[in-house]
């Protein structure tokens, strides 16, 4: 178990663009809500029928560009230079084209098993490989978390309903997802540097309790609202079959979203 004192964080070899803690906080904030839209947009224009979701190495860098942008010189660009992560094991490889190579071959890796691996398993690689590869010099853990949703949600074919997505549960439950990421380093390197078929087993275990817990929250939501909306037309008087219709159909959805990403990806236990 990772100690609680510790945090997995790399240090790069140049400096940020913003001085001061607060300053930079305020940025990084900003730069947030921005990565979350633009995961949103991908998310839709993947569900568009006419398109073929691929992960491609230029959405990475999208998605680094939003998260570091004013924050970083090299924000959207591969690392030139190499990188160290503290309170871990791992050492990254070399930046410039080795780290983009990796990234390329990520995206192989999930685009030639997208009809093979489950929804679980696909993010759950990206999560854990784009933190090994480290490809960037700033905003690594944010890029991999921001691509690996991505990939759920296209994978599922739904932008998934919930208070707290998954991205925000790692932030707020970080030392899980560090040791899910050490363990898959480990498995990595005893492998000798392949993929053996559970090479993020702590990884997929995590992010199905985080999927549960997000998709929870939407039920729980879509139930609230159909009592508070119940109780507002009793007491109006007026139960219109509108309504009724409205609230049923939006319990519906949560259920029905439910039940289809739990056909699209089993769990690790059926998948070994």
């Amino acid at each position: 178990m990772t100690d609680d004192s510790k945090i997995r964080h790399s240090v790069a070899e140049t400096a940020s663009l913003i001085v001061g803690e607060d300053a930079i906080a305020r940025h990084e904030a900003a730069n947030a809500l921005r990565q979350a839209q633009r995961v949103n947009a991908l998310v839709l224009n993947a569900l568009e029928p006419s398109n073929t979701f691929k992960l491609r190495p230029s959405m990475l860098i999208d998605l680094n560009n939003c998260a570091t942008e004013g924050l970083s010189a090299y924000a959207g660009n591969w690392r030139p230079q190499g990188v160290k992560i503290n309170d871990s094991d791992h050492q990254p490889p070399p930046g410039g084209a080795v780290a983009a190579s990796l990234a390329e071959d990520m995206c192989d890796y999930v685009n030639e098993n997208w009809n093979i691996r489950s929804s679980i398993h696909l993010a759950s690689f990206v999560m854990w490989r784009l933190n090994w590869i480290h490809p960037f010099v700033d905003g690594n853990g944010r890029t991999s978390r921001a691509a690996s949703y991505v990939v759920l949600c296209a994978h599922v074919g739904a932008l998934l309903p919930g208070q707290e997505t998954i991205p925000e549960q790692v932030v707020s439950n970080r030392i899980h997802y560090y040791d899910a990421l050490e363990a898959a380093d480990k498995r990595h390197s005893a492998a000798a540097n392949t993929f053996p078929f559970d090479i993020v087993s702590e990884m997929e275990e995590l992010l199905s309790a985080m999927l549960a817990n997000q998709l929870k929250s939407a039920f729980d939501d879509a139930v609230q609202v159909s009592d508070e909306s119940s109780e507002m037309i009793s007491m109006l008087g007026a139960k219109s079959r509108a309504n009724t219709a409205l609230i049923d159909s939006a319990e519906a959805y949560v259920r029905e979203s439910i039940a289809e990403i739990k056909s699209r990806h089993p769990s690790s236990d059926e998948e070994k």
